[in-house]
């Protein structure tokens, strides 16, 4: 009975130590460690299915909000083109950072969101450089002398052209079966482009090709920096950031620029400041901080065939019977490269970096 009552007060006290806080257990009776023994032991086993939903669930929301961004991306040509019929190039440029800086302006405010460390401005005068000001104002200056159609050539090569700035800026090393389906997208849609503006090079594609690298650039940074701070102030900084030279090009660009206001004209300058340049890079920064830049990318492979739809729709220009083909080819490699995307994907992170920002 002593060795019993022994056993009994040892196990006793393994449980209370195993339970801190709670009321102490009944004295178990004969028999009952053996139910102890196995209770532990079923335990484990629901862990082994929460990792691959866990990490399911970012890959997916975050493939929805890149997708998200490339949709109102896909406006912004058409939206410029409206812009211009009632503003002059830099005066549209000028104006729709202003705006968008007011609106970032109001949010920041609104939540008090802390301002950037020191280490971060230069990443974020990179993004306001790339896609605050160099990508809408080269791409303006473009659609002067191109058709909306043409300049889709741009972003035909601005997926491949992000992913190789972000595999060297981030460290992201996807397979070589990605970097085919990258090629291969790029080849279909800059083949479907080129023969959509029937081959024929204008003096806008240099501005295009400068756009397509300032672009990508801003892109890469901002998907580095939605690691470690929320999407939306990152571009929402970036717009700040570049509030003050905004605000001084509307002050020069608007008196010498001829201003035919129509409602056309006022709805471009709307979108390209509220859906372009906020919630589009909102969403698109936030996307990429969870599936990464290279994937997310790949994403914008959509791009091109989607601007031509709404060129189609909105502005009335011809869209030959190649675009379902080409769309089809499109999604078989975007597929691809968020399939080969998934596995093994590296996501180093640089000193002081974290996991993504939940915004």
């Amino acid at each position: 009975m002593r060795a019993q009552d022994s056993a009994t007060g040892s196990g006793t006290i393994a449980v209370d130590a195993g339970t801190e806080g709670t009321e102490t257990s009944p004295t178990p009776v004969p028999g009952a460690p053996q139910h102890t023994a196995e209770a532990p032991a079923q335990a484990p086993s629901a862990a082994p299915s929460a990792p691959p939903h866990t990490a399911q669930s970012p890959a997916r929301r975050g493939t929805l909000l890149a997708a998200l961004g490339v949709v109102a991306f896909s406006l912004t040509f058409p939206s410029t083109a409206w812009g211009l019929e009632s503003f002059g190039p830099w005066s549209l440029v000028a104006l729709r950072s202003t705006l968008a800086a007011l609106i970032a302006g109001c949010f920041l405010l609104a939540v008090r969101a802390p301002v950037p460390a020191r280490r971060h401005w230069g990443g974020l005068a990179v993004v306001a450089g790339g896609v605050v000001i160099g990508f809408p104002l080269l791409t303006t200056l473009a659609l002067q002398t191109s058709t909306t159609s043409h300049a889709a050539v741009v972003v035909g090569l601005l997926p491949l052209t992000t992913a190789v700035l972000g595999s060297l800026r981030t460290g992201e090393r996807p397979s070589r079966t990605f970097w085919v389906a990258a090629l291969a997208g790029a080849a279909v849609v800059i083949g479907f482009t080129v023969q959509q503006s029937g081959g024929a090079l204008t003096s806008g594609d240099l501005y295009l090709f400068g756009a397509l690298l300032v672009c990508a650039a801003g892109y890469t940074e901002g998907g580095r920096l939605a690691r470690v701070m929320p999407g939306w102030q990152v571009i929402g900084w970036a717009l700040i950031l570049c509030l003050p030279l905004a605000v001084a090009g509307s002050a020069v660009a608007v008196p010498l620029e001829p201003v035919h206001l129509t409602a056309h004209g006022v709805l471009g300058l709307v979108w390209v400041a509220a859906g372009s340049t906020f919630f589009g890079l909102y969403v698109w920064y936030k996307g990429m901080a969870e599936i990464g830049v290279p994937r997310a990318s790949q994403l914008q492979l959509a791009q091109p065939l989607l601007t031509l739809a709404w060129s189609f729709l909105l502005l009335g220009e011809e869209v030959s019977a190649a675009a379902p083909l080409a769309a089809v080819a499109v999604l078989v490699c975007i597929a691809a490269t968020q399939r080969t995307g998934r596995r093994g994907r590296a996501t180093p992170r640089s000193a002081g970096e974290t996991g993504p920002v939940r915004s």
